[in-house]
């Protein structure tokens, strides 16, 4: 492990035991990180989207650092917070935009083999919102696995670590999320 990932796993520890003086810290050794991050959700945005990168991870940031009893269990976690912390922000920037939710005349979002969503409307993050609440409450875990893999473009490797499973686990896992998503946006839309 190198020094400064254990350097940054430190400082992650602080915040999340509330030392506040570990925050001004932080930023600077996850920054790059979490704007890779939101270079990847933004890369698939419509052109002139008002939100950019640095506005997605300095709010992201800011959403991370001022939670109460949060519990980072190192820098992999972080990193998924992050990536949720990023996913509600594109949400509730659609829904303020007042957007239409599901169906009407809005195109399908499709699912490839690499399970990448197409992601050029706003309106899109709301029915991939959607749905990753309606696989929540079918299995929970597969919508984290699916929120890590998408959302926080993170590794099967990477959201193991991260959830405390084996490899095989996310790969099953993962493969089960994907067929359940295929199987949701295969279906006509609503009237």
């Amino acid at each position: 492990m190198s020094t400064r990932v254990t350097r940054t796993t430190q400082i992650v520890e602080q915040v999340s035991q509330g030392n506040r003086d570990a925050v001004d810290q932080l930023l600077p050794l996850v920054y790059d990180e979490l704007k890779q991050l939101a270079a990847h959700y933004m890369k698939s945005e419509a052109s002139g989207h008002p939100l950019q990168p640095t506005a997605l991870v300095h709010e992201a940031f800011l959403r991370l650092v001022n939670q109460d009893q949060v519990s980072y269990q190192g820098q992999t976690h972080f990193f998924a917070l992050g990536a949720q912390a990023m996913r509600r922000i594109l949400v509730d920037h659609a829904r303020a935009r007042g957007r239409q939710r599901r169906g009407g005349d809005r195109q399908r979002i499709t699912l490839d083999a690499e399970a990448v969503f197409s992601r050029t409307r706003e309106e899109d993050i709301l029915v991939i919102d959607d749905l990753l609440k309606e696989l929540s409450e079918l299995d929970s875990r597969q919508a984290q696995i699916v929120e890590l893999r998408f959302f926080g473009g993170l590794t099967v490797e990477d959201v193991a670590e991260a959830l405390g499973l084996s490899k095989r686990t996310i790969e099953a896992e993962w493969t089960m999320a994907r067929a359940w998503l295929r199987s949701q946006l295969s279906e006509e839309p609503p009237a």
